[in-house]
């Protein structure tokens, strides 16, 4: 055998080796997570709850775009699902704020087609369940034209509803002079970003109804009981010493509001 002929069937084996390597060690092309689609949703039996998903293959359909639809996510990519039906009513609290990549989730009641959108944002969510109803949690990779998912942390896990208690004093004050009257009572909220109390007072005053607004910050919600006072002008005319009815409507708000109401007929005293 001549040795040009011997040079090519040694290029050619080498060749044949390379691509045969190649091809045994190319990586197995990967598939979407289980729970890519609303049809697989991963059941979730209790809380608390923690998962982790490789979401660099997981897609978007046109179930995803239904849910974002009163949403306005800019994206829903690489996302996943999830179902939770509570025993019994509960505060509940959806992070992925601890992903790889920016997340966000989606929470629905109902069916594709038919989806009623819970809450939804960046980073975690927290909304309250009603007992035996089915919550669908789409958490999805909400930057757009951006790199496909990664690794998504999610926890759900119960979290304390808001909380409120109003009382008004049966006694107040008001000034003889300037008809100002200074009504108080008390406090009470836990487990909420803000509160305030709204309140209103009616007077009958000869033939006349003289009413005022105020309101007041409650500032402290730790679950006692706290003190509140505000001065109300009357907006028809001025208030004098005598019965009055005064109205508390207070609002302690989270991821939801609490209220409550507390109507009282109080004596005004002269200041």
């Amino acid at each position: 055998m001549n040795e040009s002929r011997l040079v090519n069937r040694y290029l050619c084996m080498i060749v044949g080796v390379v691509v045969t390597a190649l091809v045994l060690v190319a990586p197995a092309s990967a598939a979407p997570p289980a729970n890519d689609t609303f049809a697989g949703a991963v059941t979730i039996s209790a809380l608390p709850f923690s998962d982790t998903v490789d979401t660099t293959e997981a897609t978007t359909d046109a179930d995803d775009a239904t849910a974002n639809a009163n949403c306005g996510a800019p994206a829903t990519e690489a996302s996943v699902w999830y179902a939770f039906t509570p025993a019994t009513a509960t505060g509940v609290g959806v992070d992925v704020s601890a992903s790889t990549y920016s997340a966000g989730v989606i929470v629905v009641t109902g069916s594709p087609g038919s989806f009623a959108l819970v809450t939804c944002g960046p980073g975690s969510v927290s909304f309250t369940a009603a007992a035996g109803v089915t919550y669908y949690l789409l958490a999805f990779d909400d930057t757009p034209g951006g790199t496909n998912g990664g690794t998504l942390q999610i926890s759900v896990s119960e979290v304390a509803t808001p909380e409120a208690a109003v009382t008004v004093d049966p006694t107040g004050l008001v000034n003889p002079h300037t008809g100002v009257v200074t009504v108080s009572g008390t406090f009470t909220c836990a487990n909420a970003d803000f509160a305030f109390v709204d309140v209103s007072v009616t007077q009958s005053v000869g033939r006349f109804t003289i009413t005022g607004f105020g309101s007041v910050f409650a500032d402290t919600c730790d679950g006692q009981s706290h003190p509140w006072s505000v001065d109300v002008t009357g907006s028809t005319g001025r208030f004098a010493p005598g019965k009055a009815r005064v109205d508390a409507f207070m609002f302690a708000c989270a991821f939801e509001c609490a209220t409550d109401e507390a109507i009282q007929t109080v004596r005004l005293r002269p200041r």
